[in-house]
């Protein structure tokens, strides 16, 4: 006797929740100044940011313009193929004056906070002192790199990785004779959402 066919799942309704509460911490918002600025009650964000709640399009629209994020981030949904970068593919790019190149290596995906970047750095390059919310990750992939964070500073040679906070002041500097080269991960929210090139 043949099987009976099965029914097909109810599609589950997107979690929104907890990307927008990642956002709001990130922006340094409280609910109350989250909800004001999109304007809904603060008690329904709170059950939205719980999943207890499914905010409307034009409710997310106003998170998102609040949150500073276009709408895709909370429900575009990546294909497996748009997650891959490619060797050799991948356009390389400058911000402003800099002589510093950045190739982007991370894709973006909705309700994504990680940025990663190569960094290739000209011998004698000393960057300026900043402090910035978000968390930083660097791994030396070639060349000699002073980093300095806070009061202490240490020499890193291919192979070394430093891991630590953004609102630590930091600076980094090319001590070798050779372009540096570093893999630069993490969550400045100055490089999450859009690529360098389209902003």
């Amino acid at each position: 006797m043949s099987e009976p066919m099965r029914q097909p799942e109810p599609a589950q309704p997107p979690a929104f929740g907890g990307r927008i509460r990642e956002l709001r911490r990130k922006a340094g918002l409280t609910l109350q100044a989250l909800a004001d600025q999109a304007g809904i009650s603060v008690g329904f964000l709170s059950q939205v940011e719980r999943d207890k709640a499914t905010p409307s399009l034009g409710t997310l629209a106003g998170l998102a313009a609040a949150l500073g994020v276009d709408i895709d981030w909370f429900i575009a949904t990546p294909r497996p193929s748009d997650s891959i970068t490619r060797a050799g593919e991948r356009p390389s790019f400058a911000i402003a004056d800099t002589s510093l190149r950045y190739e982007r290596i991370n894709t973006t995906l909705p309700g994504g906070t990680l940025s990663s970047l190569i960094i290739e750095i000209p011998v004698g390059y000393a960057s300026e002192v900043i402090a910035h919310t978000g968390e930083e990750l660097i791994y030396v992939l070639q060349g000699t790199l002073r980093q300095t964070l806070g009061e202490a500073a240490f020499v890193l040679h291919p192979g070394d990785s430093l891991h630590f906070m953004g609102d630590t002041p930091h600076s980094f500097a090319n001590v070798g004779d050779v372009p540096a080269r570093l893999l630069w991960t993490g969550t400045s929210p100055r490089l999450i959402g859009r690529s360098p090139e389209s902003s």
